[in-house]
């Protein structure tokens, strides 16, 4: 495919979480607004953004693998005319032109200029409180790359990357108030807070998205009505610790507890409304009120635990206990019995004995997750717990990365096999990756539901609709269902 002057267009990989999920919707939007159009795949994209991660280690070896795949785009041979305003290239004769690359996210804020060392073909950085500035960071990534062509040094022309990172504090851009173009009509991811103040000791984020700083209320709310004019059927409310929202705001916003912010937004008429991520410490009997009251709110809570041994939460700066973590979950299944609970669980933690893995085990046989993120613990430079003494062996670290994930396989079924035979409300997603006669949706526990296309019927027929299915059949991470005569409920069901 030959890249023309007159519509330049944009590839963005994402790595991490919703926040960076929405980052990557936001810096579509951005691009979009700039007269870039999105690429149907990498190899033919004219600019191609990577939104990192750097909590965990294997992140940055992903996104250090996917630039050095990409060495054969970057020497391509040009011989073209150079574009005017737009940034594009025409190559009638040689086909395609070198695209520009670009890494943002935690791992662009974190590393900036050093990242130009072990990635040379990168021409633009920026971080986490600069994401606005991508469109003028490209229009000057294109003109460097311009004037090397105009002078006929392009061949051997090495990239003179941008870079462009701001620290916390030096910007008042909320990404949520930026241009937005969502990767569903019927979906929204809605950030209410950015950044974190926990430090908890083994965590990077704290130092890559900053200090914790909450939306105004009434934008807030004003965004979701918004939302719910445009179709939008359901909202995640976001944030590195979405339930600790309004303690930073000033006394003139009346410091609103996230329970009412929660309720606020329900009460726009959004559909379905989730929200994430929860500290246990900062989970309120308020918050879990709004949620049994509410039906619009869905009966799901990704709660992280972390470890299941006081020594470890201690080490970790959790400020929580297992005993009040699991009485957190009793108050939860008090007032929401069909609640689905999730939660990461990190294994081999510097100090972790036999003694505090078995603690972590028994809290998972005791919750009965139906989901668990496990991770092997990965040292982050600059945080407290990598100089901390008792390095785990990475064989003995993986043996208990083996239980658990077996321990939490078997509840994860349990607990699906319970919903055979119920009728669930299923918003439709699309077509399952793996089997196109079948749909995909997500219930209200937030489970992941797979049911029959129609015969003769079309995906858009059905996608974005929130439709009754009777469950059949269940396995470890998905449920089985089959239409029901009501295809439209009047109501969520459990």
């Amino acid at each position: 495919m030959t890249r023309t002057t007159s519509n330049p267009t944009y590839f963005i990989k994402t790595f991490g979480c919703q926040m960076n999920k929405h980052d990557s919707e936001v810096a579509s939007g951005l691009l979009d607004v700039e007269g870039l159009n999105p690429a149907e795949n990498i190899e033919t994209a004219d600019l191609i953004v990577f939104l990192t991660c750097c909590v965990r280690e294997n992140a940055d070896e992903r996104l250090r693998g996917q630039v050095a795949s990409l060495k054969t785009l970057k020497t391509a041979d040009v011989s073209g005319t150079t574009s005017s305003t737009t940034g594009g290239t025409t190559n009638d004769n040689a086909g395609k032109t070198a695209p520009l690359i670009a890494v943002g996210g935690c791992i662009g804020q974190r590393d900036g200029n050093k990242l130009l060392e072990s990635l040379p073909h990168v021409d633009i950085v920026f971080g986490t409180h600069n994401i606005d500035s991508l469109p003028a960071l490209y229009q000057q990534a294109v003109a460097k790359r311009e004037a090397a062509q105009t002078e006929g040094r392009y061949k051997a022309w090495k990239p003179e990357a941008t870079v462009e990172v701001k620290a916390d504090g030096d910007s008042d851009v909320f990404a949520a108030d930026l241009p937005t173009t969502r990767e569903h009509a019927w979906h929204a991811w809605l950030p209410i807070t950015q950044g974190c103040d926990n430090f908890c000791t083994y965590c990077i984020v704290p130092y890559v998205r900053g200090a914790e700083r909450s939306r105004p209320f009434a934008d807030v709310v004003a965004q979701a009505r918004a939302l719910v004019a445009d179709g939008v059927l359901e909202i995640t409310l976001l944030g590195q610790n979405v339930n600790s929202y309004g303690r930073d705001l000033e006394e003139a916003e009346g410091k609103p507890l996230f329970a009412e912010i929660l309720r606020a937004v329900a009460a726009t008429g959004i559909k379905r409304l989730g929200f994430a991520t929860s500290h246990p410490k900062d989970l309120s009997p308020e918050t879990i009120k709004v949620m049994a009251e509410t039906p619009a709110v869905l009966h799901h809570l990704h709660l992280p635990v972390q470890s299941g041994s006081n020594k470890v939460l201690d080490d970790m700066g959790r400020c929580y206990t297992r005993e009040e973590y699991l009485d957190l979950v009793a108050q939860l299944r008090t007032a929401i019995p069909h609640i689905t609970l999730s939660t990461d669980m990190i294994v081999g933690f510097p100090g972790e004995t036999e003694e505090d893995f078995e603690d972590s085990l028994k809290l998972a046989e005791e919750v009965i997750y139906d989901q668990m993120f496990t991770f092997l613990y990965s040292k982050r430079e600059g945080t407290p717990a990598a100089t901390m003494d008792g390095e785990v062996s990475a064989d003995v670290a993986q043996k208990r990365f083996d239980r658990l994930v077996e321990c939490v396989q078997t509840s994860a079924r349990y607990r699906n096999e319970q919903l055979v035979g119920s009728t669930q409300a299923a918003l439709i997603e699309g077509l399952s990756k793996r089997d196109k006669t079948m749909m995909t949706g997500r219930t209200h526990g937030a489970k992941v539901i797979h049911i029959p296309l129609p015969e003769a019927a079309h995906i858009d027929d059905y996608a974005g609709r929130i439709l009754s299915a009777k469950v059949v059949e269940a396995s470890t991470w998905f449920l089985r269902g089959e239409l029901s005569e009501s295809l439209e409920p009047t109501r969520e069901l459990t």
